[in-house]
């Protein structure tokens, strides 16, 4: 490529402000205020003294837990539900029904409200009670 081959492009057309169209008047920045003012910065979280957005969705719509409850089952639905010997995992719970499928993804824990005559054995994925544990070791 020689020099008198280069073409030069086209040269792009600023956005003129104000009147004169250098940087009249108000510069860009309208009227008064804090943004108008040198050096002007306003934290993106400050909304102009009034609540803030999470601080009003407390109060308006109420607030849920980023962590999900527990599923909690007793040691009366263990005994009618299984038999002497079963295994107690959450696949087997979802097939008796104690469990949903979309609710197993949520930690299962068993407490010792109720009596156990059967032996069952418990994987570690489920919690227990301290009462629930003792039930099942006896």
């Amino acid at each position: 490529m020689q020099i008198h081959e280069l073409k030069v492009g086209r040269k792009k057309k600023r956005k003129t402000i104000g009147r004169g169209g250098k940087r009249g008047t108000y510069s860009g920045k309208g009227n008064k205020g804090q943004k108008a003012r040198s050096g002007a910065h306003v934290d993106p979280l400050f909304e102009g003294g009034r609540s803030s957005l999470v601080e009003r969705l407390k109060k308006v719509r109420g607030f849920k837990s980023p962590h999900a409850k527990k599923i909690n089952i007793n040691l009366n639905d263990l005994e009618r539900n299984f038999e002497n010997g079963d295994k107690i995992d959450i696949k087997s719970l979802i097939e008796k029904g104690l469990v949903g499928k979309i609710e197993a993804r949520k930690e299962v824990k068993i407490l010792g409200t109720g009596k156990l005559t059967k032996k069952l054995t418990v994987d570690k994925g489920i919690g227990l009670t301290k009462s629930a544990k003792k039930a099942i070791e006896k």
